[in-house]
This record gives C-alpha cells, sequence and structure tokens, in this order.
C-alpha cells in the first residue's frame, strides 16, 4: 500500500495549516468563553477556497478531493473544534446534499454562493422526536399544486443562524415514513430560527433550534425525486462521517501536542513529567492511537475518492476516531493535573469538545449498529 499524500494533498493541508494556525488558532479560548460564531473567518475560509475542496470547478470548487478535505478539516479542527465543526457541517451536510442531488439550475442558485463562502448552509435532520431514529421525522410537506407547505422543528442545527438555506427532510405523507428533501431559504415567510442553545463544548460553533410554520416553497425546490429523502441522507452521512472522523483526528492531534509540550516543561520530584514511565506511557498510547485512527480516515476517504464501498469503514473510521478524541483530550486533562482542570491551559476545551464528537454525525451506539449491519451483510452475501 502507498501511504504518502500527492503533492496537491499535502499544498491544500499545509495552506490550510498555516490559515489555522495563523489566522483561527490566535482567538479560540476567547470564542469558547463569549460563544462568538466566527461567521466572517467562514467567509475568508469560502474565499480561499476550503470550502470548495471536495466539489467540482464546474460549480465554483477546486476539483480536489475527499482526502484534501479531510486532511483540511483536520487541520482547523486541531486549532478550534468549533470552527472545524462548522466547516464540515457545511460542506458535508449543507453543500453535498445540493451537489449530489440536486438539479443544475439548484446548484446555481444556491450551491455555488455557498461553496464561496457568501452565506452557510445547514442540514435539518433532527428533530425532539427524532434523532438517532432520523427516519422518525414528523415535519410535513405537503403537496399543494406546484408547491409544498412545511410545518415542524428542527433541532440541534449547524450553521443555521447564518444559512442562506437550509435542506430540510419532511415526510410528505402523512400516513407513512417516506421523507423527501426540501431546500429551503432562510429568509421565506413562516421561517424561524433560533440560536440560543447553552452548550458544554463547541461554544462558538453556530447551534439553533429551527421553526416551519406554514411554510410555502415551490416544487422546484424539493431535491431529488420525492420520498428519496430517506436514502439521501444516510448517503450524506456516510459522507459527514469521515469529516466528523477527520475532526476528532484534529482534537486527539491537538490533545497529544500540548500533552508533550505540558510534560517537557512540568517539573516534579526533581524532573520533568516525560521522564516518568507512567506518563511516558499514557504519551505512547495517545500517539498510537492518533496515527490509527488518521489512517482509519485516510482510508474511508481514499475509498470514497475511488468510487467504492466506504460506508462501512467511515463508520468505523468515525466511531474509533471520535472515542480516540475523548481519550485523548481526558488523559490530556489528567497528564495536566490541576492546571488542566483550569482554562489557562486549552486541553479542558479539547475535552469538553470531544464529548460532541462520540454524539454528533451518529453516536457511537449508532455507529456500532452500522457496522455490525455490513458485517452482517458481508457473511449472508
Amino acid at each position: 500500500m502507498h501511504f504518502d499524500l500527492t503533492p496537491e494533498e499535502v499544498m491544500i493541508r499545509d495552506a490550510v495549516r498555516d490559515f489555522a494556525e495563523g489566522v483561527v488558532a490566535p482567538n479560540a479560548s476567547k470564542r469558547d468563553e463569549t460563544g462568538e460564531v466566527p461567521f466572517a473567518i467562514m467567509q475568508q475560509m469560502g474565499s480561499l477556497g476550503f470550502f470548495g475542496i471536495p466539489f467540482a470547478e464546474e460549480w465554483g470548487g477546486s476539483g480536489a478531493n475527499t482526502m484534501s478535505y479531510a486532511l483540511a478539516v483536520e487541520e482547523i479542527g486541531r486549532v478550534d473544534a468549533s470552527l472545524g465543526l462548522g466547516f464540515a457541517a457545511h460542506v458535508s451536510l449543507g453543500c453535498s446534499p445540493l451537489y449530489y442531488f440536486g438539479s443544475d439550475a439548484q446548484k446555481r442558485q444556491f450551491l455555488e454562493q455557498a461553496i464561496k463562502g457568501v452565506y452557510l448552509a445547514a442540514f435539518g435532520l433532527t428533530e425532539p422526536e427524532a434523532g438517532s431514529d432520523a427516519g422518525g421525522t414528523q415535519t410535513k410537506a405537503l403537496r399543494e399544486g406546484e408547491h409544498y407547505r412545511l410545518n415542524g422543528t428542527k433541532i440541534f442545527i449547524t450553521n443555521a443562524g447564518h444559512a442562506g438555506y437550509i435542506v430540510a427532510t419532511a415526510r410528505t405523507d402523512p400516513a407513512s415514513r417516506k421523507i423527501s428533501s426540501f431546500i429551503v431559504p432562510h429568509d421565506t415567510a413562516g421561517v424561524s430560527v433560533r440560536c440560543d442553545y447553552t452548550k458544554m463544548g463547541m461554544r462558538s460553533s453556530e447551534t439553533c433550534e429551527i421553526h416551519f410554520d406554514d411554510v410555502v416553497i415551490p416544487a422546484e425546490y424539493r431535491l431529488g425525486a420525492e420520498d428519496k429523502g430517506f436514502h439521501q441522507f444516510l448517503d450524506i452521512l456516510d459522507g459527514g462521517r469521515i469529516s466528523i472522523g477527520a475532526l476528532s483526528v484534529g482534537v486527539a492531534e491537538a490533545s497529544l501536542q500540548a500533552s508533550l509540550a505540558y510534560a517537557n516543561q512540568r517539573r516534579q520530584f526533581g524532573k520533568a513529567l516525560n521522564e516518568f514511565q507512567a506518563i511516558q506511557f499514557k504519551l505512547a498510547d495517545m500517539a498510537m492511537e492518533v496515527e490509527l485512527a488518521r489512517t482509519m480516515v485516510h482510508k474511508a476517504a481514499w475509498l470514497k475518492d475511488r468510487h467504492r464501498p466506504y460506508a462501512k469503514e467511515a463508520a468505523m473510521a468515525k466511531l474509533y476516531a471520535s472515542e480516540v478524541a475523548m481519550r485523548a483530550s481526558s488523559e490530556a486533562v489528567q497528564i495536566h493535573g490541576g492546571a488542566g482542570y483550569m482554562n489557562d491551559f486549552p486541553v479542558e476545551r479539547y475535552m469538553r469538545d470531544a464529548k460532541l464528537l462520540v454524539i454528533g454525525e451518529g453516536t457511537s451506539e449508532i455507529q456500532r449498529m452500522v457496522i455490525a449491519r455490513y458485517l452482517l451483510q458481508e457473511q449472508n452475501s
């Protein structure tokens, strides 16, 4: 197997790394404290082409690949997981549905502006009664001639406050679980968005509640064929798991690097922490797991780029990498001791941010169910 990145992938990674360290990192802790959403930085990322990394040049993308995009998400997430989450949600969940299932007219009207960073894009899937059971959507879209009328509520939706449009799932038959997807412009009458959640972590990532109250949209805003929304969002979530896996690797890598630096400078009992075997073992385990997680994410991205089945591998990568991020950040706090519990060091932020990664984009329990389903299918095929 060949593990080297291509020259283009290295160039993209290094460009995003320079931006992350020079522009994103300096005020990451302050944004975490205030909950400020760095929309201006996200617009800058769009203007630099970061949002278009996995998309074709025809629609304003760079024509790169999923691997390059995963590298970019890792680099942003390494310095600011909140911004990394907004980045991943915008590209994987907001832009990808239009890119893969939208018409040319829909892409011209909505996708091109989102890729440029003129506005963000949001994906309205989760509801009060439809979390892990995403097929239990209660939002309804009733056909009325050449229009649809939407009613319902979405919760925990990333980027919705600055979204130019929301891709929303809704039941098109009240008597069944048939689901369709719709492009809902943010400024449509009847759409209201509240972004006032108080969160444990990812505090500067915008998380919102959306209400659709007799929202009327033209039928041409339906994404793809009617009743295909369930299969569409399953496909989108498969790709999204790669980006959350990459974000998890970024948080885990940040935890490792912070631990290495602290263990080198902190002295106890007359010697540096990194001279104690107990600390060395922690660092070795963290480094091993980070490398394994990164390799799993890269394999899933590699498969997707070659148009090969990758859903099982994406679920494995997301599951393992998110749990590695949780373990690595927890160990980072432990290595820092009491100092790690204070916000003088970033490791307490890493730990709070990491918790979302084992919940969002499908919990660890859901990932295990997905993996088991594929294993059983393979066994019986």
